[in-house]
């Protein structure tokens, strides 16, 4: 039997609840997975008993035990590598005023599936017996490939809207599609989501973005409303396309370039690879042109410019993430690479002095390779020649970077000199001015490459007598 399987552990802990005289159930996920053939990390239970009894059977079989969930009634507990989070049944409804779910505990396991998100998560297996427990045809959902609610859709959304966000993540995880009523349920109540904290929803949206084919979920953020709500710089990529085609539609462009990013996280690339996934490619990737509709201009003779929506996109990008909550480090990645996503053209256009080469590499730092993967990524022209002079611009380009930084250590650009150089040569305190001048050391080392201290202190003395 697939299940019988499960870690002598876990059987214990079956045994446990039964002997106490309450059910346990694995459920959800762990479940839905293993049918599918997947591994899981996770081992998520439901349980007839209430958290305090949960917690003194959790007490017998494990030291380390918490209690993070216990308002929501969850508690946890580690034994070994193996780690497991035990829930009692219940009920849970939001106040439509409410950003957090009201609990309610009940009294059988059926119960406690109907108010699952979807009957794909609502099948179960009892402790120890190894029942398969599926009261709402999920297994056959699983089957077709189908995301359906246990319940009446407009109740479930109703009282999580969150699921609304988890329909189109599993999509991207999963490859299902939703099912005809399910979906119309979403675009009713897609306001709703507003309701849901921000932290929630960029849990979901990292899941979304992290899944092996977040194209499709994004799509349907968009045409099912939920976009609008939380993420309408995306919808608004749907620009009106002139009558002549002079531009492309930046919608399907920047799924296109998220896609081609994918592809190329893994690829070998000026340094090595990026990990993948790579989260801060992948936001970067689908957000990179979103300054786009406010810089849209209509040009003499028709044509169609974009001018600095690099950096509008940027700033607008920043705002976003902020908003959902993102970290700062997250948030200040992505808004770097999406205002520098167009600094290579001014390469394909004008052969690049080495100094320029320098600035390129020190301006992205530390994220040159996600820099490398998104310019590549961001050719999406059907004209053969021109992505393959572009592919041919960009390759001459990682060479000469390959090539600066194994004569000069590119990536650790510093002053010929420093600031307890300065300070000595110069005869100054610590303030203000040592940054000045270091600055300007920095400006010629970039310009000219490496010049050696001597050489460096003769400059640093002319230009200060000059200054």
């Amino acid at each position: 039997m697939l299940f019988a399987a499960l870690p002598q552990e876990i059987q214990e802990l079956g045994e446990l609840f039964r002997a106490a005289g309450h059910r346990l159930a694995l459920v959800g996920g762990p479940v839905r997975d293993a049918l599918l053939g997947r591994s899981s990390s996770d081992w998520d239970f439901t349980t007839s008993a209430r958290p305090d009894e949960t917690e003194a059977l959790l007490r017998q079989w494990s030291r380390s035990i918490w209690e993070m969930g216990r308002d929501f009634g969850t508690i946890g507990a580690a034994r070994g590598e193996l780690k497991v989070e035990i829930t009692t049944y219940r009920t849970e409804e939001y106040d439509p005023a409410s950003r957090k779910p009201v609990v309610k505990y009940g009294d059988t396991i059926e119960g406690d599936l109907s108010r699952r998100d979807f009957t794909v998560n609502a099948m179960a297996v009892s402790l120890p017996d190894l029942e398969f427990i599926d009261p709402f045809n999920g297994l056959q959902d699983l089957a077709d490939g189908l995301l359906r609610t246990p319940v009446d859709p407009g109740q479930s959304f109703s009282d999580d809207p969150l699921r609304m966000m988890r329909a189109v993540r599993f999509v991207a995880q999963l490859g299902f599609e939703i099912e005809a009523g399910t979906a119309d349920a979403i675009t009713r109540l897609a306001e709703r989501i507003e309701i849901v904290s921000a932290e929630r929803v960029r849990d979901e949206l990292v899941k979304l973005f992290l899944a092996p084919s977040p194209r499709r979920g994004l799509e349907l953020m968009v045409d099912l409303g939920l976009a609008t709500r939380v993420l309408p710089e995306l919808p608004a990529l749907k620009l009106e396309i002139d009558e002549h085609h002079r531009h492309k539609d930046v919608f399907v462009h920047s799924l296109t370039v998220l896609e081609q990013a994918i592809a190329l996280e893994s690829a070998p690339g000026s340094g090595g690879p990026c990990e993948s996934p790579d989260l801060v490619l992948r936001i970067a990737a689908l957000l990179h042109d979103i300054g786009k509709p406010a810089t849209r201009r209509f040009e003499t003779g028709g044509a169609v410019s974009f001018r600095h929506h690099d950096v509008v996109g940027a700033k607008m990008a920043a705002k976003r993430m902020k908003a959902l909550m993102f970290d700062k480090e997250t948030t200040k990645a992505v808004a770097r690479l999406v205002e520098l996503h167009m600094r290579f053209h001014g390469y394909r256009e004008a052969a690049w002095t080495d100094s320029a080469v320098r600035r390129y590499v020190t301006d992205a730092g530390p994220l040159l390779q996600q820099l490398h993967r998104l310019t590549r990524a961001d050719v999406t022209t059907r004209n053969k020649r021109k992505a393959a002079t572009l592919a041919s611009a960009y390759d001459e380009l990682e060479r000469r970077i390959a090539e600066l930084a194994e004569k000069e250590e590119i990536a650790k650009i510093r002053p010929d000199l420093d600031g307890a150089q300065i300070m000595e040569i110069l005869n100054l305190a610590p303030g203000r001015e040592v940054g000045l001048v270091r600055n300007f050391l920095l400006e010629l080392r970039m310009e000219e490459g490496p010049l050696g201290e001597e050489e460096a202190k003769r400059r640093l003395l002319e230009w200060w007598q000059q200054r």
